[in-house]
């Protein structure tokens, strides 16, 4: 029985980084249809224990992680305060 071709697995970001350091093209890997987007920055936030408890509610109801539920009820009151700004 002949042999199949499998096709090449994808690489990962790490890799293509490695290519691009050598200074290969990788422009094969880049559809040019994705958006760029930026670097994410870390931030410590205190929360005292009744809303910490609150959060963990809304994710267990979720199924998402607590951090998923600050992320989604922050931009949620963002962009509620960017309408009210734009409304004046």
């Amino acid at each position: 029985m002949p042999k199949m071709l499998e096709s090449p697995k994808p690489l990962n970001a790490d890799k293509i980084a490695e290519l691009a350091d050598r200074g290969e093209d990788v422009s094969r890997f880049f559809t040019g249809k994705g958006k760029m987007m930026p670097p994410i920055q870390r931030v410590n936030v205190d929360f005292a224990l009744p809303m910490l408890q609150e959060l963990d509610n809304a994710a267990r109801e979720l199924n998402i992680s607590r951090q998923a539920v600050i992320k989604t009820l922050l931009r949620h009151a963002l962009d509620q305060q960017n309408l009210a700004r734009r409304a004046r």
